[in-house]
């Protein structure tokens, strides 16, 4: 156990540890995990833990994301300076470091984490309560590793599988109202647009909860994230955008040149199978709807041969979304779609993107089709709400041990508190099948080999499951 003194640990140089958190693997845990290695079992060989998610917002969860972890940490070997520099933080941090351990593993598995990890195809969507994940040591003498992996792997797999259950269960909202106002589902792709990379916590994030998103839509303004599907998913370019104007540009010209802003959108934008979005409640919402797009620039936007995507901003979206498309279709009229329902001419349309969430989207859709307006008619932007207003608990996500051999014996490891038995975590290692078509998590030596969904997707350092983002997509489809 580490002895030292307040006064004893040694001064760290912020020149030397930078940006450390974010490059050293040693250091990508919590603390106290470093004291685990002397704490079990005298023999303990190899430990089986597993993530789930033990309930939460959604019933089931769209998982995602755990490639992109193994591809930016898991690929990449230790090194003498990382184990050099862990020790140092430990020290001056007080709590013990396991040196021999981790340079066993830069002397033995050349740096790279002695680990196997099975997990579902990335885009499946499976029922809360289910194993997602399964993560074992592949070295005897490493059976600390396991758990100590915890902190980083969790991280990896809550964050990106939430955001995409979130932007799934919005999607799912959508097409259901599209289906039951709608001629198609043609347009549900560009449905709901990712506006969260300023509301996002860091550029990682950003990248991260983005692409999770990009999963069932394809509508987005994160190039973060269009950078992390071709780095970690092969996807040449997984989302699209338009030209759109913000409140700077449009304020730019002055409360008397609003007209001639918004003019300016149309000329340096508009065309024959062109889009573009121009925020227009800079000043007057029913201003700029009833006089100067439905007045001044009617015949502009009617004759450009593109589509006018009008933005309100502000005020409460649910009264603010019908009123400002009955408004646009008093002046430029409508037509009536097959289910009965209104839809405004192809030359203009209207994207929400002040208070979206899935609740909002589902108001605002059921206030839409009260008065007989198509979901057809408008399209949504989403930003803190899709990339920031999530936590490890919205679906309640844990990883727990499960099982472990100890002189070549395997033994269950369970937790099971009287005080909360929504926290009791399961036994034994683990598989998921499908019974009937539904996912369910059995013994892993009930079952043979080829029934399990588990995939191995890492050894040793080693990518053994690549997925497509066209492949993920794919999967996230059959859901």
């Amino acid at each position: 156990m580490n002895t030292l003194t307040a006064l004893d640990r040694p001064v760290l140089n912020p020149d030397d540890w930078r940006i450390s958190i974010m490059q050293n693997l040693i250091l990508n845990t919590d603390s106290y995990k470093t004291s685990h290695f002397v704490q079990y079992p005298q023999g303990a060989e190899f430990v089986s833990s597993y993530i789930e998610s033990r309930g939460g917002v959604h019933a089931s969860t769209v998982f995602f994301g755990l490639q992109m972890f193994i591809k930016q940490y898991l690929t990449k070997p230790i090194t003498l300076a990382d184990i050099d520099e862990a020790e140092m933080i430990c020290a001056a941090h007080g709590v013990p470091f396991n040196r021999d351990g981790w340079m066993h593993i830069l002397t033995v598995h050349n740096g790279y984490l002695p680990l196997e990890i099975e997990a579902v195809p990335e885009g499946t969507e499976v029922p809360t309560g289910n194993v997602l994940v399964q993560v074992i040591n592949t070295d005897p003498t490493c059976a600390w590793l396991t758990s100590y992996i915890e902190t980083a792997l969790l991280r990896a797999v809550w964050y990106p599988t939430t955001v995409a259950t979130v932007s799934k269960a919005c999607q799912n909202i959508i097409a259901r109202y599209l289906d039951e106002t709608a001629d198609n589902l043609n347009g549900l792709p560009f449905k709901l647009h990712d506006f969260g990379a300023r509301g996002a916590s860091s550029e990682e994030t950003t990248a991260i909860g983005g692409l999770a998103h990009l999963v069932s839509f394809m509508g987005t303004d994160n190039f973060s994230a269009l950078v992390a599907a071709r780095r970690y998913y092969g996807a040449d370019m997984a989302g699209f955008s338009i030209p759109a104007a913000e409140h700077s540009t449009i304020t730019s010209w002055g409360r008397e040149g609003e007209t001639a802003a918004y003019a300016n959108m149309l000329k340096q934008f508009g065309g024959q199978n062109k889009l573009l979005a121009v925020v227009s409640d800079s000043y007057d919402i029913w201003n700029a709807i009833d006089n100067i797009w439905g007045g001044e620039l009617k015949t502009q936007v009617e004759t450009t041969g593109g589509s006018l995507v009008v933005r309100p901003d502000s005020g409460e979206p649910v009264e603010i979304v019908p009123e400002a498309i009955e408004r646009l279709m008093a002046k430029f009229g409508f037509s009536v779609n097959g289910k009965g329902y209104k839809v405004l001419p192809p030359c203009v349309r209207l994207i929400q993107g002040d208070g979206v969430c899935a609740a909002s989207i589902e108001a605002i859709l059921a206030e839409m089709q009260k008065r007989g307006l198509s979901a057809d008619n408008v399209a949504f932007g989403m930003g803190g709400e899709l990339l920031q207003k999530v936590n490890r608990d919205t679906q309640k996500f844990a990883m727990k041990a499960s099982a472990i051999c100890i002189n070549g014996q395997w033994h269950d490891v369970y937790k099971d508190p009287i005080t909360d038995q929504g926290k009791r975590s399961k036994k034994g290692r683990l598989a998921l099948i499908k019974e009937n078509g539904q996912f369910k998590t059995v013994p892993k030596d009930a079952i043979g080999a080829e029934q399990n969904q588990l995939v191995s997707v890492y050894r040793n350092g080693q990518v053994l499951a690549d997925y497509s983002f066209a492949q993920v997509r794919e999967n996230a489809l059959k859901g």
